[in-house]
């Protein structure tokens, strides 16, 4: 895994984007209009959720090492604009608190079992970074005032999501497969497919050959519109691609039991 953001900044880059979250929020005509990225929630909805989760994880990390997540009881999120913007920044606040108090290196509990990210207080922190800047993103869309995600966040974002949410032990259905990532801002990174798993690194350009028994696929573009591919939030085609396409699609597909 390569982390380019220290615990100090991983922190200070959530709240930044939860303020500009909350910025795109309050410029909303209503909050009963459809997020677009999301076309089943509402904004409300994308509020509700994404604060509930802030509390959520700030349980979790305060619980240190468990086999499960706590229980939590939070206040409902309020229907009026600016008392669910205040119960969103408390929402948070408590989040960071927790976050700062537990510091990065301490155990608890994470969805993700047997992968590339471990299983710390500094690797949620990282994850609930791509998940308030991706859902920035998607209230800023909503909103008609798109911004791409900051480009350390972006750079980051592309390798914690697949060291966290592509790496697995669980065994791959298909034939043997590469795919290479490649961001416009200079960094690479490989996934490699095969009945052991899913691992990821980082590599230096150019590539190696991958030899012609494994199917390959890359995908370029900025460091934003990779992680909004991942996320699904823009079109397979949005990116410039080559090699064998159907990985891809294998990959969008897969729903590794482990």
């Amino acid at each position: 895994m390569e982390q380019t953001l220290d615990f100090a900044d991983l922190l200070r880059l959530m709240d930044e984007r939860s303020s500009a979250f909350r910025a795109a929020v309050a410029a909303a005509p209503s909050l009963d209009v459809q997020v677009l990225t999301c076309p089943e929630w509402t904004l409300f909805d994308l509020v509700q959720h994404l604060g509930e989760g802030r509390r959520r994880w700030a349980a979790i990390v305060a619980a240190g090492p468990a086999d499960a997540p706590p229980a939590v009881t939070a206040p409902a999120a309020p229907r009026e604009r600016a008392a669910l913007l205040d119960w969103f920044t408390a929402s948070t606040t408590e989040l960071l608190d927790a976050l700062r108090a537990a510091g990065p290196d301490r155990g608890c509990w994470t969805w993700w079992g047997p992968s590339q990210s471990p299983q710390t207080t500094g690797a949620v922190a990282r994850h609930q970074l791509q998940q308030v800047a991706v859902h920035t993103y998607d209230a800023q869309v909503t909103v008609g005032a798109p911004e791409p995600l900051p480009a350390e966040v972006a750079l980051d974002g592309v390798d914690e999501f697949v060291t966290t949410c592509v790496a697995t032990t669980a065994a791959w259905p298909h034939q043997p497969a590469v795919i290479d990532y490649h961001a416009s801002e200079g960094r690479s990174w490989r996934l490699w497919f095969s009945a052991d798993g899913a691992r990821a690194e980082p590599v230096p350009m150019p590539v190696a050959d991958v030899g012609p028994e494994v199917a390959y696929a890359s995908a370029r573009g900025t460091a934003h519109e990779l992680v909004m591919f991942c996320y699904g939030r823009i079109a397979m085609d949005s990116l410039q691609l080559s090699g064998d396409r159907r990985v891809f699609d294998q990959l969008i597909a897969w729903e590794p039991e482990v």
